[in-house]
C-alpha cells in the first residue's frame, strides 16, 4: 500500500505567480478532516525546508470555511529572467502535493 499525500487528500493543489516575485500554491482538500490535516501539517518551517526559502519569508494563509490552505513566498528568481525555468510557477505545486502524510494526524514521514 502507497502513503497518503497531501495530493491524495485533495481536491486540487496548484501554484501560480503572485507577481514576478512571489509564487503562491493552494490545497484545496476535499473535506474538513483533508483540511485538517493540512493545516496542522503545512506551516511556514515545513515550506522553507521543501523549497529552500527564508522560513521568515513564507507566508501560510489558513481558511477552514473553504477547507483551504494557501502559501505565498518569493520565487528564487524573478519571473522571466534568465535562470527562470518555470515562468509561470505552474510547477511549483509538485513537491508540497507529493508530501507525504502518516496517520490522521498529518506528521511528515
Amino acid at each position: 500500500m502507497s502513503d497518503t499525500t497531501l495530493a491524495d487528500l485533495a481536491h486540487e493543489v496548484r501554484s501560480k505567480n503572485a507577481g514576478p516575485f512571489w509564487v503562491t500554491m493552494e490545497l484545496f482538500m476535499r473535506d474538513a478532516e483533508g483540511y485538517r490535516i493540512a493545516a496542522e501539517l503545512v506551516d511556514e518551517r515545513v515550506i522553507a525546508e521543501l523549497y529552500r526559502v527564508e522560513e521568515s519569508a513564507v507566508r501560510v494563509f489558513r481558511i477552514p470555511a473553504l477547507d483551504v490552505v494557501k502559501i505565498s513566498f518569493p520565487r528564487p528568481v524573478g519571473q522571466g529572467s534568465l535562470r527562470d525555468r518555470d515562468v509561470h510557477a505552474g510547477q511549483h505545486h509538485v513537491p508540497l502535493a507529493r508530501l507525504v502524510v502518516t496517520g490522521r494526524g498529518g506528521e511528515v514521514s
